[in-house]
Formats: structure tokens, sequence, C-alpha cells
């Protein structure tokens, strides 16, 4: 995976790749899930832990009751990546 800062214009039409309610803002993928309960919002953020792990690249992760916020960032970079929108994809297909 490729670790090197993405432009503008390649993160443009990778947005258009993800699901609309991600927002690229600050050097980061952000993105608010809501759920019923906190049961589900953990069982989501494990099931999203287990693709990062597996990715070996691991956002941010805001968890609360009935809701997740996660940030994503490739931190050595200070910025996103190739690997912030792969995870992005991943994190859409749950």
């Amino acid at each position: 995976m490729n670790r090197e800062l993405i432009t503008d214009e390649a993160l443009a039409a990778a947005m258009k790749t993800l699901d609309g309610d991600w927002t690229a803002e600050e050097n980061k993928l952000r993105r608010h899930f809501k759920f019923d309960n906190f049961a589900g919002a953990l069982d989501f953020v494990n099931r999203v832990g287990a693709l990062a792990e597996a990715a070996d690249h691991h956002p941010d992760i805001c968890l609360g009751w009935g809701y997740v916020n996660f940030e994503l960032t490739t931190h050595d970079r200070n910025g996103i990546t190739d690997a912030d929108i792969a995870l992005a994809q991943r994190i859409d297909s749950i």
C-alpha cells in the first residue's frame, strides 16, 4: 500500500468512491456513525479493529453511547494516503 500523501485531485476522486458521510479536513478523513445503543457501537469498533489490524493501519476512534467517530490519517506522513482511503472503503463495507 502506498503511504505517500495523495494529491488534492486524487483525494477528490477517492472521495467519490466512499460513502457520502466521509469528510476530508485537517489532513484527515472523518466519519460519524450512529447506533441504537452502546453494544452496537462497540461491536462495530471491534469489527473495524480487526480490519485495521489486518491492514496494519489504525484509525483514531471515539466511542460513546450510540455513536462512533473515526479519523483516518497516516500519522508519519501527517496527511491522507492510499492506506487511509483503503481503510475507509473497508469500513464502508461492514
